[in-house]
């Protein structure tokens, strides 16, 4: 994720949202949800809003994750 010149705050929790090390059955959950953290970093300004609002999208974007896992073990 491109956080160049942010806050810390926003690049600690912005490194979470990288999925390239997942299997390809979850990847395309986690990035949906790594793009729009791409771009709420690119237009909003960093702060405790920002922060939350990335923090919250983590939880979803785990949550999602684990629903494609679920999935995936289920169709195998």
């Amino acid at each position: 994720m491109n956080t160049g010149g942010r806050h810390p705050s926003t690049v600690q929790i912005a490194r979470y949202f990288e999925y390239e090390h997942l299997k390809v059955s979850l990847r395309g959950v986690s990035e949906r949800c790594h793009d729009l953290a791409q771009d709420m970093v690119d237009r909003l300004p960093d702060g405790p809003e920002l922060t939350t609002g990335l923090r919250k999208l983590l939880e979803a974007k785990d949550c999602f994750v684990r629903a494609a896992l679920a999935t995936a073990q289920a169709n195998a």
